[in-house]
Order: C-alpha cells, then structure tokens, then sequence
C-alpha cells in the first residue's frame, strides 16, 4: 500500500515538474528574440545587450549545483518554494523596470530563483521514482522542456507584437501555480546532517566556471590562466576542510566521472541543434526570426511526442538500446544536413527531427545512468554537477561554434554534398557526425558488449 502511495506521488509530482520546466524553458528563450529591440530602446551595443542572455545563463549553471548541494542537507520542499519565490521577484522587478540596468537585475534574480529548476528536476525522479520507472520519469521531464522550447519563441512573438517586450516578465509567474502543489507532495525528509555550507568552496566553483568560459567566449587565455587557478584552489580546499562544497570521494566514482565526460561531450555535440540551426536558416535560406522559429517548432513537437515513449524504452530495454537509438537519430540528422545543406528550409525542419528527438533520447540515457552511480547521500550535488556540466558544454560549444562561422570556408569536406552555398555548414556537421561515431564506438565497447555478455549468461542459466 505504501509503495502503491509513493508511485501515485511520484507521478503526480513529475506532472508537476513538467509544467514547472515548461514554464522554466519558455523564460530562458522568450528574451533572446527581443535583444535588438532592447539595444533600440537603451541605445545599447548588442554585446551590452547580450548580458540579458549570458548572465541569466552563467547564474543559472552555478546556482544549479549550489541548490542541488543544499539539497543533500536541507528540505528540497523549502529550498524549492525559496527558488520559486526568488524567480517571481526577478520578474516584479523586470516588469517595473524602466532602466536596462534594472531589468537585467530582474533577470538575474530570476535566474537565481530558476536554478533550483533543474536541480529539482533531476532529484525528484531519483528520490520519488523507482529505478525500472525512472527512465519514464526522465522522458517527461525532456518532454516539458520540449514544449518550452517550442512556445517560448512563438508566445514571445505574439506578445511583442502588441505589447512592450517587458510584458514577457510575466509569463514567469504563472510558475507560482505549482508551488501550493510542491508543498503538499513534496516529503519533509532533510536528507543530510545540517553542517556549514562550504559558501568559500562554492565561490571558487563559481569562479572557476566563469573564467573558463569567458576564455572561451572571449578567445584570451588570461581568463583560462584564471580559470585554472581557481580550480586548483577549490580541489585544494575540499580536501581539507570538514564539510566541503563537493566531497572529494565524489571525484573518486569512476563510473560517474565517466558518464560526465561522456554527457559534457554529447551536450556540447548536440547544442549545434539549437545554435547552428538559426543560423543556417538565416544565413543560407534568408528566413526571417519568425520563419526560423516556425521551421523549428516541428523538432521540439517531436521531440515533446516522443520524450516520454523513449523514456520507458530505457526502462523495458535498458539505457544502452535507447543510447544506441538516440546516436543513430543525431548521425542521420548530422549526415543529412551535411549533404543537403542547401535544400528547401522544410527538409531541413524534418532533418532537424531526427536530431531533436536523438539529442532528447541521449539526455534521458545520461540522467538516467548517472543517477545510478550516486550514493543517496550526493545525489543532490551529484545531479547538480551533472546540469552545469550541461551548460558549460553549451557555453562553450556556441563559442567554438561561432568562432568557426565566422572563419567560413570557401572548400568542401563532404563530396556528397549537393549545393554550392553553406559549405562551412555542411563541414561542421559532417565533423559532429564523425565524433558521434567516436562517442558511439567507445560506448559500445564500454557498455554495449557487457550487456550482451550478460545477457546471454542469463540465457545459458
């Protein structure tokens, strides 16, 4: 009966997180389209402007990992409802404000409450979820952030079209709906003995993250000089203070330090769906923002469809054959748009399907995987590492992308290719395609042919 109570109350809650992630999803995105009409009012440089996104995105990695450590010693239910609380500030604060200096305050502080999102949202399914369900769980939770990133883009477009960019602060607050219902099912376990928050060691996190990735962003390698730094005092510092930030046997699970690297490297891969897309469609096609965010819809409703199907694949077959799926459907997105670079802005909306649903189907088969290598008591550090590895990768994969963009190429790597335009398109996605093979081949021969073996002894016995 028990067991029976605590599957109606996973349920329930992941029902919760999904709308909470579509919420979450559409907040990240809603402001990108709007940052030259924010230069115009401000008289800002786009790079001024470009903080509105940077910052938001810098403050939410950190503060994933930071609520995702509370989390291992404090209730999630109050940590959750502070998160929340904070999101709705931060948009009160950007709705009233008539500076951009004050409206990127709000955006901040919206980002400092949406952290505990994330961190939420790998928690619950390891927490409320039983481990032959939670592949499940974790398709529903890429399924919310399917449909938030397909509404995002189009509700923002509608409301700035009769009303003031502004207006789009209170799209966050409808996030409020679900607190009364995080309150009621969450349980009031303290999962952890209350000692002191490492808030020295988290800094130099922090740090450290910052200055790695403004090196990137910024191509100079006195911030990556910084950025080492910064990290080797914080290895310093967690082993040799009492309660440090991250506990040092953390580091000493291999299994998990290895599907990290694995997740970092298929984050990184699969962020070109989302950043290079735009820009070929732009560049190559000469589509519009509105055009472009239409040719993008049909890949997030897939993926929105087909989330939550791929989640209990993981669960009927195992984490491996969804992995082997979801790299197949990334390598034939890769190779088509490699070949194809140039054909009618529809097939490249079909290709991106592929890509889409592939790309969601690699971050279920990783949530899932890692959450099984954590001891209950560093699951909440644990998972939050896992989401701000998930957005350095996308950090510093939109530098390097851009940064090849911009260098173009005036010859062809891919002699399938069939059009004379986009060639620097057509190279990087043939370059992704054949790292994918890497990833794959190495997946198989580490997880792949154990699990074969397995199954035939269980076979033979």
């Amino acid at each position: 009966m028990e067991k029976e109570v605590q599957q109606q109350t996973g349920e329930t809650l992941m029902l919760i997180l999904m709308f909470t992630l579509i919420i979450a999803a559409m907040s990240g995105l809603m402001f990108n389209i709007v940052l030259p009409d924010i230069s115009e009012e401000f008289n800002l440089s786009i790079t001024q402007v470009s903080w509105f996104t940077s910052a938001y995105a810098l403050i939410y990695a950190i503060g994933t990992v930071t609520y995702g450590k509370l989390a291992d010693s404090y209730k999630l239910k109050n940590l959750l409802t502070f998160g929340l609380i904070l999101f709705a500030i931060g948009s009160l604060v950007g709705l009233a404000s008539q500076t951009f200096w004050l409206a990127l305050v709000g955006r901040c502080l919206q980002a400092m409450g949406a952290a505990a999102i994330p961190a939420t949202a790998m928690i619950i399914p390891v927490r409320y979820i039983a481990p032959e369900r939670r592949g499940s769980a974790l398709g529903m939770a890429a399924v919310g952030l399917a449909i938030g990133s397909a509404l995002g883009p189009v509700i923002a477009a509608l409301i700035v079209s009769v009303a003031h960019w502004r207006w789009l602060f209170c799209i966050p607050l409808l996030i409020l709906i679900t607190l009364p219902f995080y309150r009621k099912y969450l349980k009031d376990e303290q999962q952890g003995v209350s000692g002191r928050f490492d808030w020295f060691g988290g800094g130099l996190l922090a740090v450290a993250v910052v200055l790695f990735l403004l090196s990137v962003t910024n191509g100079t390698w006195w911030f990556m000089s910084g950025g080492v730094l910064a990290l080797v005092f914080f290895i310093a510092r967690i082993r040799t203070v009492a309660d440090p930030f991250v506990q040092p046997k953390l580091f000493k699970n291999k299994e998990y330090i290895l599907i990290l690297t694995l997740a970092f490297l298929i984050n990184g891969i699969g962020f070109s769906l989302y950043f290079l897309s735009p820009l070929l469609l732009s560049q190559v096609h000469q589509l519009t923002s509105s055009w472009i965010g239409f040719a993008m819809v049909p890949a997030a409703v897939a993926s929105a469809i087909l989330g939550r199907k791929g989640g209990k694949l993981a669960d009927l077959k195992g984490n491996s054959h969804l992995f082997f799926v979801g790299s197949g459907s990334l390598l034939t997105c890769f190779v088509l748009l490699s070949i194809f670079t140039g054909s009618p802005p529809l097939f490249i909306a079909i290709f991106l399907i592929f890509g889409n649903v592939g790309q969601s189907f690699m971050l279920i088969t990783m949530s899932n995987s890692i959450s099984r290598t954590l001891p209950k008591d560093q699951v909440g550090v644990g998972m939050g590492l896992f989401s701000m590895m998930n957005f350095i990768a996308g950090g510093m994969a939109t530098a390097v992308y851009s940064w090849v963009v911009d260098i173009g190429s005036d010859v062809l790597w891919n002699p399938f290719n069939i059009n004379s335009n986009g060639f620097i398109y057509s190279i990087i996605f043939i370059v992704l395609a054949a790292l994918h093979v890497v990833i794959l081949l190495f997946y198989y021969f580490q997880y792949g042919r154990e699990k074969r073996k397995s199954i035939q002894l269980e076979g033979r016995s």
